[in-house]
Order: C-alpha cells, then structure tokens, then sequence
C-alpha cells in the first residue's frame, strides 16, 4: 500500500512538472486566429488583425494582449506609424502574461524600447526575454533565442576560444522562419538581415523572395528585397522597386517613414550606378522640413553609410 501511495505521488509530480513546462503552444483554435491575423497583417488588413487579436484576448488574455500589440508594430513598421509603435509600449507594460508568453511581451517590449531611443534598456529587456527562451525545446521560442544569441555571438566573435554558435542559430531561424505560420515574420526578418550583416546578399534574396511567396506584394518586404539588389550591384531592379515603393508610400501614408527610406535608398542607387542627375534629383526632396522632422527616425546604417561618402 505504502509504495503504491508514493508510485502515484511521483506519477502526480511529475504529471504536475510536465504540465508547469512554460510553453507557446495555444489551443487549436486559438492558434488558428493568430496564424489568420499574421495573414491579415501581412496583407496590409490591419484591422482585421486587430479584430483576431481582440477575439483571441476573449478566450486567452496573455496571448491576446502579446498580438494586439504585434499588429501595432507592424503597423508603425509599415506606416510609420510612431503613435501606434508608442501605444504598443504602454500597452505592452501592461499585459497580463505568464510564462513563455511574458517573455515573447517582454521580447517585443525590446524592440519598442530600442526604435524609441532606449537603446540600453531596450537591449536589457531583450536579453531578459531570450534568457527565458534558452532552455526551451520548442522550435518556435529557440528561435526566439537564436534571434538575441546570434549578436551576441558576432559581438565576442573576436575572442580567442570563446564558442560560435551563428551558424546553429541561423539554421534555427530558417527552420522556423518555414515551419511557423503564426510567427514567420518575426523570423525571416531577422535571419535576412543577418545575412545581410554576412554580407551574403544572393541568400538574402532569396530569403525575402521567401517571403514575397508568402505575403505577395507586401511593401515593406520588397524595401528588404530592393536592399538585397542594391548590394548585388542589379541597379535597375532595385531602382525600379524604390521608385514604386516612394510612389506607393506617398499615396498611402504621405511622406512617412518609409516613403524617406525610399528616397534615401534612391539617392544612393542612382549614385552608384552612375546616373548622377537622378540622384540630384531625389537628393533634392531631403530638403523637404517634413524629412528634417522625421530625420532621427531614418535607419542608422543608412544614414551613416549616406553622410559618410557626403551623399546628404
């Protein structure tokens, strides 16, 4: 009797572990409305993410909340949008989330921090969220990890004996950047520009036109693609891609953020291939006060690479 008492204990123990194991995983029905509002999304439908999201937090606060405030990014990513990317952080702070999720919170919460001048802490609250990923043996939140872990490997690669692990974190993006439906974007993204930083720029063509296959025509993924061809030297294509993407920009959102990115692109394509008037021509537009109002918004790398060879 005795031992039969303390067989079920340890059954119930560990039935009790198993379960306590913090996970992502959602109900079936419940993944299907984020894996929907990831599709709305990245088809531009804003909205009608916000809705999925708002039903999801009906039946699963945590989760729920973590969404609504993934539409408001790509929101502020796509349109330039700094109310929505600054809601975003409020909100955030709020969530009600436990385990896994409060580190994805906490992950988004990063990089909210970091497009908003916090760098310092941004990065503080990026490493607090992959630390919670790191043991995991789900796909999706080593992928996570593998997004924070990566920098920081690339920022010691230069001491002696200390391990490199890039190689293993970049196949984990691109396995999860395939298999997850409800998170691809969050992990193409990433994994391109790592290529880029490689300077494997053929791989991160195809990478983005990964992504095209999955959201065709989405704009901020043809601006990464033009990126790629800008650094491949196929001029013309980039080129052709910018000048769409500041016409497109303009007539939907006026002259946001990525419109500038355009025409900051633009001048430096023209520039390096050549043709020294269309660049004077696009160079001309930054004079615009509605550019100096959004100048500390504008990517560092391509600001730097512009003032650097005095191209602004």
């Amino acid at each position: 009797m005795f031992l039969r008492i303390l067989t079920t204990i340890a059954l119930c123990a560990v039935c009790t572990w198993a379960g306590d194991v913090p996970s992502l995983k959602l109900s079936a029905g419940q993944n299907d409305l984020w894996v929907r509002a990831t599709s709305a999304t990245m088809a531009l439908r804003y909205g009608d993410a916000m809705e999925l999201a708002k039903k999801l937090r009906s039946e699963n606060e945590g989760a729920g909340c973590v969404l609504e405030n993934v539409v408001r990014i790509s929101v502020y990513d796509d349109k330039g949008d700094t109310a929505a990317l600054q809601k975003a952080g409020q909100l955030l702070e709020k969530c009600k989330t436990e385990g896994l999720w409060d580190a994805l919170r906490r992950f988004e919460m990063g990089y909210v921090q970091g497009e908003t001048g916090h760098s310092v802490k941004g990065a503080m609250t990026t490493r607090s969220a992959a630390k919670a990923f790191e043991d995991s043996e789900e796909l999706e939140a080593r992928a996570f990890f593998a997004i924070y872990a990566y920098y920081i490997d690339k920022s010691f690669s230069w001491v002696p004996f200390k391990s490199d692990n890039r190689e293993a974190y970049l196949a984990t993006l691109d396995s999860a950047s395939e298999k997850s439906e409800r998170f691809w974007p969050l992990f193409l993204t990433p994994l391109i520009w790592m290529h880029y930083d490689k300077e494997d720029f053929s791989k991160g063509l195809k990478l983005a036109e990964r992504g095209l296959a999955k959201a065709p025509g989405n704009p901020v993924m043809l601006q990464i693609k033009a990126d790629m061809l800008y650094r491949l030297k196929r001029y013309d294509e980039a080129a052709g891609i910018c000048e769409k993407s500041a016409a497109d920009y303009l007539k939907r959102t006026g002259a946001s953020i990525r419109y500038w990115c355009s025409v900051l692109n633009l001048v430096r394509i023209y520039h390096d291939a050549g043709k020294k008037e269309k660049a004077a021509e696009w160079r001309a537009k930054l004079d615009s006060p509605k550019f100096r109002a959004l100048k500390g918004w504008m990517p560092g790398s391509l600001m730097d690479d512009l003032e650097k060879r005095k191209l602004l």
